[in-house]
């Protein structure tokens, strides 16, 4: 006598695979399937509930946790992927770099007259109290400039630790220098060939104390050609600075005699365009940061996408992206992971502010 089991005969040749094959597509297409039995014993006894069609494919709740986890995810990372892809073909150009002067016409006429920058244009805000110069090698829509920053009443400021030189390339670093002292400057560092290369280089300071560093080459579209700013990790800084900002890595070299490494990082070569110029002091990991040194501004055609990025890779945004009050010129502002400020700025409102 065979004894039914969930209306298989038990005792038949039907294997356990084919008799659920066969249980199952009975359910699925059995007009009511509601009469099918609740419960099946296998010969050991063990109380068995069927198969619903729900579990069998997939749309019961722990498969569709499981599954929308993982689509979530790889939306994700494909959005992570996008947003990188955008900033890597995002129009990005460095503008201008900020900083506090105690006297605007001191320094004016010692970059124009030492450095042979020209003044491209001044403003004056007397109700918010302070006063901006512009000054450079070319106009502003295609060079790297220099924004000078006079607060009314303030004629001096900590440079702080952190902030390292501004470079400029000369097609004669001993003349200039002697140029440089005949009009009263400071010559830190006097011409000579860099350690462990060839190029010629010297250092001054100019009357608020800012180094710069003057780097001997030929004719080039952009003297004004570095900025240098201490970090305090720098492969942590190499990866925000292509990631979230979307520079390239120029170089990278490595002193063990004089215990530091820098990187070059920028949007295009540095015999053509101005970079930022990395530097890791072995064992240091924090700098004081001063209040003369501000920032320096990017070009971006979408400040917003920019946030996005700044955030995803570690930033932190300071001012959230959108236009300024009065000129309604689209901006976002950030802090790297050591505290370094960036201003980004939306390309066409930029050139109409020149106009």
């Amino acid at each position: 006598m065979t004894k039914a089991i969930g209306g298989r005969a038990q005792g038949t040749k039907e294997s356990e695979e084919e008799w659920l094959e066969n249980y199952n597509y009975g359910f699925f297409h059995s007009a009511f399937p509601f009469l099918l039995p609740q419960i099946r014993l296998l010969p050991l006894g063990a109380p068995v509930l069927p198969l619903s069609r729900a579990f069998l494919d997939g749309r019961s709740l722990p498969f569709r946790q499981r599954k929308s986890g993982k689509v979530a995810q790889a939306s994700k990372t494909t959005d992570h992927e996008k947003l990188l892809d955008w900033v890597k073909k995002d129009n990005r150009r460095m503008l201008h770099v900020v900083y506090r002067v105690g006297d605007l016409d001191r320094t004016i006429k010692f970059y124009t007259e030492c450095l042979g920058m020209k003044l491209l244009r001044k403003r004056d805000i007397p109700e918010e109290r302070y006063t901006n110069a512009f000054l450079g090698y070319g106009p502003e829509d295609a060079h790297f400039v220099i924004e000078l920053t006079y607060n009314y009443g303030v004629d001096k400021y900590d440079i702080g630790t952190g902030f390292g030189h501004f470079g400029v390339a000369v097609e004669d670093v001993a003349k200039t220098v002697e140029l440089i002292k005949i009009k009263g400057g400071k010559v830190t560092h006097e011409p000579g060939p860099v350690k462990g290369g060839t190029t010629v280089i010297a250092f001054i300071e100019d009357p608020d104390g800012y180094k710069f560093e003057l780097l001997e080459r030929g004719p080039t579209p952009e003297p004004l050609c570095q900025v240098m700013l201490r970090v305090g990790d720098l492969d942590r800084s190499i990866n925000f600075y292509e990631k979230a900002f979307g520079m390239e890595l120029l170089h990278k070299r490595d002193d063990p005699e004089y215990k530091y490494t820098i990187a070059m990082m920028g949007y295009g070569p540095e015999d053509k365009k101005a970079v930022l110029e990395l530097t890791y002091n072995y064992g240091v990991t924090e700098y004081e940061k001063g209040n003369a040194y501000a920032q320096i501004a990017i070009g971006t055609d979408d400040v917003y996408r920019t946030a996005e990025a700044v955030k995803l890779y570690g930033g932190k945004v300071t001012r959230k992206p959108g236009p300024l009050p009065g000129i309604n010129t689209k901006i976002m502002a950030c802090l790297d992971p050591d505290g370094w400020k960036t201003v980004f700025v939306d390309n066409v409102d930029f050139l109409k502010e020149l106009e």
